[in-house]
C-alpha cells in the first residue's frame, strides 16, 4: 500500500473521517445488536440472537481500535483488552454451536422474522457502503488500520448475508433447519474473530505520516514488525 505525499492538513482531515466512521460503524452494530436480539428472542432464532452478540462483541472491538487511534495505548493494557475480546469471541461461539446443535438434534423451530429479514437486508446496504468509505479513506492516508477495519466490515457484510439466507429459507419454505446452520456459521466466523483478536498486535511506532516523512512509513513499520490491526 502505498500513500501520496499528503499535508499535515489533508491527512488531519483524513484522520478524523476514519475515526467517524469507526465511531458510525460501532453506532450501526450496537443498533443492529439490540434489533436483532430482541427479534431473535420474539422468532427463537439462535442465528438471529448469534448476529446480535456478535455485533455488541465488534462494538467492544470498535472502541479498542477507537482508543488506540485518538491515543498511544499502554501495550500491556491494549493487549489485556484484546484478549478479553477475543474471550468474548470463543463464548459466543461456544454458546451458538451448543444452542444451534440443540435445535438441529431436538428439530426445535424458529419462527418467521420479518423484522430479522429487514435488518439483515439493511446491513446489506450499510455495511457495503461504509467499507467503500473505509477503503478509500485508508488508501489515501496510506493506513494499513483503516484499510483492516474495512476488511472487518465486510466480514460483517458476510455474515448479513448468510443470516438473510438462514431467514428467508425458513420463512417462505419452512426449512427449519435453516436457522441452526446458519447460526453454526456465525459461529465458525466469531471463532475465527476470536483468534485474531487473541493474538492481535499494536505497533507503538506506526504513527502516520506527515508531509515531510516517507509516505508509506507506517504500513512499512507494521511491516516491519509483523504487527496488524486486531479487526483484520
Amino acid at each position: 500500500m502505498t500513500a501520496s505525499l499528503l499535508t499535515p492538513q489533508r491527512r488531519a482531515v483524513l484522520s478524523r473521517r476514519s475515526l467517524w466512521l469507526a465511531y458510525a460503524t460501532a453506532g450501526y452494530n450496537l443498533l443492529e445488536g439490540l434489533v436483532a436480539i430482541a427479534a431473535g428472542a420474539a422468532a427463537s432464532s439462535t442465528a438471529l440472537i448469534g448476529f446480535g452478540l456478535d455485533s455488541f462483541i465488534e462494538v467492544s472491538s470498535a472502541a479498542v481500535l477507537i482508543w488506540q487511534f485518538r491515543s498511544r495505548v499502554p501495550e500491556d493494557r491494549e493487549r489485556l483488552a484484546l484478549r478479553l475480546i477475543g474471550l468474548s469471541f470463543f463464548a459466543l461461539a461456544a454458546w451458538v454451536s451448543v444452542e444451534a446443535a440443540r435445535s438441529l438434534l431436538a428439530g426445535g423451530d424458529a419462527d418467521a422474522s420479518p423484522v430479522g429479514i429487514g435488518l439483515a437486508a439493511a446491513s446489506l446496504v450499510v455495511m457495503p457502503l461504509l467499507v467503500r468509505a473505509k477503503r478509500r479513506t485508508g488508501r489515501e492516508l496510506g493506513s494499513a488500520t483503516v484499510m483492516a477495519d474495512s476488511t472487518q466490515t465486510m466480514l460483517c457484510t458476510y455474515l448479513s448475508a448468510v443470516l438473510l439466507v438462514g431467514l428467508v429459507l425458513n420463512a417462505v419454505w419452512g426449512w427449519s433447519w435453516a436457522d441452526p446452520v446458519a447460526a453454526l456459521v456465525i459461529a465458525g466466523v466469531a471463532v475465527r474473530e476470536g483468534v485474531q483478536a487473541w493474538r492481535g498486535e499494536q505497533c507503538d511506532d506506526c504513527a502516520l505520516p506527515v508531509a515531510d516523512e516517507a509516505p508509506d512509513r507506517a504500513d512499512a513499520c507494521c511491516s516491519d514488525r509483523n504487527c496488524h490491526d486486531p479487526r483484520a
